[in-house]
Order: C-alpha cells, then structure tokens, then sequence
C-alpha cells in the first residue's frame, strides 16, 4: 500500500493530482507518463472485473499492467453505485484532472456529465477517451474500441502491409499509445489554461481522430488530388533506396537515402557517378521512374548480400547515409546506446504480485528533463492494494470503509496465486 506521503517528490508534475478511470492500455499509458514526470496518479480499477491488461499468457501475467500502470496508486470501486458517485467525488474535489475511457457518453448515461463533476470542482481538468468520440453520428458514439478498431475505421490500417495482401494492424498497438500521448498533451495544456482561469475544460479525444492525425500528407492527397496510397510493404513506393534490406547473415536494415546531400554521399560510396544522367547533381530523392532508381537500389541490393547488417550500418551510417539494423529485442538489450541512456530500465515489483521481491525490467520513461527528472519508484499496483490509504485520505472513516467492501463497491486481490520467476540475462 502507499500513502500520498509515500510517493517520492520528483519530477515537473510533484503538484499535480490526477483521477484516471481508465481501462486496457491507452488511458493508463497516459496516467503512466504523468505519474512518472512526479504526478500522484490514482487508477479507479473497475470493482467487477479484473483489467484486461492484467491477463495472463502463455509467458507471464499481468505485464502489461506492470508496465502501464507503473508509479500509480490504485482504488478498485464500483463507480456508477451511489456509493461510488460518492468516492469518486471526494477524490474529484482535490484532483487536478481526472481522465475517463469508456464508450462515448456513458458518464452521461451515469449521471457523470461535466457539469456535475465542474459542481465538485470548478477548476476541474476532464478528459474524457473514446473510440468515436462523444459527438457525432448516434450509431457510432457509444460503440466499444480498440487499437485495431481504430486502426481500420481511421485509415492508418489500410496503409499497413503489402498492396497484394490482406491490410494488417501496425503493431503493436500503435493507435493506442498514439492516444495515450494525446490524452496527456490535452490534459496538461487545459490544467495550464484553468490554473490561469480557475475554471476547468472538458476534452474529447476519440481514438480514430488520433490515429487519423497521425498520417503524414495521405488523406490530403486523396482530398486534394483523388489519389488513395497504397500499401507499400518494406520498401517505399516513390523513392529508392529506402526500405528494408537482407543482409548476409539473415538479419536486415532499412536505409533511407532522401535529401541532396546524402544522395550524394550514397552515390559517391556505393561507387556510382553523381552528376550524371542517372543522379542529377541537386536531386533530393530518387523516383522509382527515374534511370538511377534500378540502379541505387541494386548496388545497396549487392552490398547487403555480401556483408552483415551490421558491417552494412558501420559503413553506411558513419559515412552520412542514415541506416541501422532492424532492431531485435536482443540487439536493443545489448547495445552500447540503450545501455549509455539507460533506455531499458529495472524496477520493484509491488509486494502481492506475480513478480513480488523481483525488479521488473522495461522501457524507460522517454520525456528527458534536466533539472526535474523522470523517475519510476514503484511497479504496477495489484487490485485495491491502496483502497483504504486513498480513502482515509479523502475523509473515509475505517466504519465508511468496511461497509463499502460488504456492498461490494471495493475490491481487494490478495497475492497473484503464481508466481513468474524473471529470467536472468
């Protein structure tokens, strides 16, 4: 269990309090990167069902719970209740934001709307994640969503894979994480706003939007000029030299030959005439109907086949051509640049969970601050483990509290039942 007091002091966010009602991965990706910039951030877990991130597979349980759910304290309550409503609003009137995922208008349909919650607390920040959104077509607000979900209805789907093949989702779960960033950008931009003001916003995110924001300049050249991308699998459909390479021993890299200078330091190395018919001197790309396009792509074709990827990349990339390996989970354990950044990190698993007295091993936060820097201080939180801290914080009297767990408002796991012993390098 852990305390308001129990939380270290760190980071830009040691002020703020954040309410995060949240379930999978989005909303909680979003809790996370607050939670670990300093942020108190209290996870309502739903009182009737475990989160699906808590599932196990056939290799562990619950790790992507213990990843995403990181830094934060946790309630399991049964919100929609009365008894819930009033949790959740004692815990709203000291927040700064509270941030809800679920289909588009169900707080309404609760009694939740934001006028009910702004009568809690005026300067309160919302944010409410959704699929579709909480306007819009009727037949599609309230439907339910997920990351490939989001993927096909936006458009990013059908851009994923190769032209001859079924469209695929990007993994892994990209819109997701997409909208995790979103929900955090949105939140903290509307806290700067109401701290000026006082008065709180209300913010829709609905995850196709993001997913649809998040395509570079293919939907406006099909608004524009009528022209529906393709998908282009490993190697880039109006360029050479840009895509994925085999390498001799098995393994790939992508290059990326685009821009002036470096078509030029391409050319030059793979030992071809710049200047000519084939490179004009100042292109910035080389089109695939262009003389030079069969021509580059088969000298680094030739390259690639009689050098490993890594003796490609150690050619390449020092010699201004960007290049790298297709970066496997072993590759990035061992690099040199992951370990001098301490890109992969370790932290305490929480006592009661399947890895209780092991240091979970994982991604780095990735906001680097100088002066206040990020920090992990505890794991993924197991189911109610803070309840009674987080109630007898907000005013909740040891009496209070017990008959919300014989109504069955809270939920409390004891220790996971198996335990995953982590793998040692």
């Amino acid at each position: 269990m852990a305390k308001k007091t129990d939380i270290p002091k760190f980071g830009v966010l040691s002020d703020v309090t954040v309410v995060s009602a949240t379930v999978s991965t989005a909303g909680p990706f979003a809790g996370e990167l607050m939670a670990e910039m300093g942020a108190d951030v209290i996870w309502i877990e739903s009182a009737l069902a475990p989160d699906v991130n808590r599932l196990p597979n056939a290799f562990s349980v619950g790790l992507a719970a213990e990843c995403e759910r990181r830094n934060q304290r946790t309630i399991s309550l049964n919100i929609p209740t009365p008894e819930g409503k009033e949790v959740l609003f004692r815990l709203l009137k000291k927040a700064d934001i509270f941030i809800e995922s679920s289909k588009g208008g169900q707080y309404e349909r609760w009694g939740l709307s934001d006028e009910v919650l702004w009568q809690v607390n005026p300067a309160l920040v919302i944010v409410h994640l959704s699929g579709f959104g909480q306007f819009g077509d009727p037949q599609m607000i309230g439907r339910g969503c997920y990351d490939p979900i989001a993927q096909a209805f936006s458009g990013y789907m059908a851009l994923q894979g190769w032209a001859d093949r079924d469209p695929n989702p990007a993994h892994y779960i990209t819109s997701d994480y997409f909208a995790g960033w979103a929900v955090c950008t949105a939140a903290l931009g509307a806290l700067h706003k109401a701290r000026q003001t006082g008065q709180g916003e209300s913010v829709d995110i609905a995850q196709y939007e993001v997913a649809l924001r998040c395509q570079a300049n293919k939907l406006p050249e099909y608004l524009n000029h009528h022209v529906q991308t393709k998908r282009e699998g490993s190697r880039n459909q109006i360029y050479a030299g840009w895509g994925s390479f085999r390498c001799k021993d098995g393994k790939y890299v992508y290059i990326l030959i685009l821009g002036t200078a470096i078509i030029k330091k391409a050319v030059n190395l793979l030992g071809l005439e710049y200047g000519g018919e084939e490179f004009p001197e100042g292109i910035g790309g080389v089109l695939h109907d262009t003389p030079g396009a069969k021509l580059l792509d088969a000298k680094l074709e030739e390259l690639c086949a009689s050098h490993t990827a890594q003796e490609v990349s150690d050619l390449l990339w020092p010699n201004g051509v960007p290049c790298t390996l297709v970066m496997e989970y072993a590759d990035m354990r061992d690099n040199p640049h992951y370990k001098a950044r301490g890109s992969i990190v370790e932290w305490p698993a929480v006592e009661g969970s399947a890895y209780e007295g092991q240091k979970v091993r994982g991604p780095a936060c990735p906001l680097r601050f100088k002066r206040s820097p990020s920090q992990i201080w505890r794991g993924g939180p197991t189911i109610g483990m803070d309840n009674e801290d987080i109630l007898e914080e907000n005013g909740f009297t040891g009496e209070e509290i017990a008959a919300l767990y014989e109504k069955k408002i809270l939920r409390k796991d004891g220790p996971a039942a198996k335990k995953f012993k982590i793998v040692e390098e």
